[in-house]
Order: structure tokens, then C-alpha cells, then sequence
């Protein structure tokens, strides 16, 4: 395992993303992903990555060199490397973006600026990712992603 921590999330929502990539929506409502059109748009550009846990709580992220038996996986490009993972409700937005105080449920991981691959499951309290370089940015959901 690469990394592993825990969140709690008041919105049953886990948010993978670059802080670069994501910047344009600080000046957006704290809860613009919360439009389902928002979201999708946003995660099949490989700007973030909304994971719906379907029910609030503690969980326990794992950030491994692979995964095997993944629920799926989606592109995520990564410009400057430094990726939050964490609570939906800390999402770049509301004039804010995760900054590291004690209030942000989830961790910056650094990667090597770039397009990735990010394989995803979730067993019981556990979500687990793996990622993987890849030469492909964008998706093609027509839903949102619900664990």
C-alpha cells in the first residue's frame, strides 16, 4: 500500500482531484457538484473524480500500486501534481480549497503532473484506488458514480 488514511463524510461522497485542475469552480457555489449535470461534465473532462459512497460516515481510504476486481475505473489528469483525496464536501468551490487545516477530511497526495488511470472498489468501510499513468484525459459517464 502507497498510502492509506481516513475520512469522514457528511455528504457520502469521496473527491479525487487536482488542485490546478479544478480551480476554475473556486468562485462556484461550495456545492456545485451537487447539479448532477456539474459533476458529470467535470469528471468526463478528467478535471475530479466524484466516488458516491451512499451513506455518510467514517471511511478508510488505501492508495495502492494496483488493484485487482475494481468496480471500474476512470481517466483524471493531474497538471500540477498535488491531488486531494477526501470528503466531497471539501471540493474546491464556495471561495475555498482544501488547504491542509484540521477542518479537511482527506489528504494531498503528491504524482508526477500528468494523465492517470484510477482504478476504484469499495468493500464494506474501505474504498481503494489504485492509478496508473494513461495517454487518455477524458470519460464518457452518463450518470454519476455510485459505490
Amino acid at each position: 500500500m502507497i498510502a492509506g488514511f481516513s475520512v469522514v463524510t457528511d455528504t457520502a461522497t469521496i473527491a479525487v482531484f487536482d488542485l490546478q485542475a479544478i480551480k476554475h469552480r473556486i468562485s462556484d457555489t461550495s456545492d456545485w457538484w451537487s447539479i448532477v449535470e456539474d459533476e458529470i461534465y467535470e469528471v468526463n473532462e478528467g478535471n475530479i473524480a466524484f466516488f458516491g459512497l451512499g451513506e455518510d460516515g467514517k471511511f478508510n481510504i488505501r492508495i495502492s500500486d494496483s488493484l485487482n476486481g475494481e468496480d471500474g475505473l476512470l481517466n483524471i489528469y493531474f497538471p500540477s501534481g498535488q491531488v486531494f483525496i477526501g470528503a466531497g464536501e471539501d471540493t474546491t468551490g464556495g471561495d475555498l480549497q482544501p488547504d491542509g487545516s484540521d477542518a479537511i477530511q482527506g489528504a494531498m497526495l503528491d504524482f508526477e503532473p500528468g494523465t492517470y488511470q484510477v482504478k476504484y472498489k469499495k468493500t464494506n468501510d474501505a474504498v481503494e484506488f489504485s492509478f496508473e499513468r494513461s495517454d487518455t484525459r477524458k470519460n464518457s459517464l452518463t450518470e454519476a458514480i455510485k459505490l
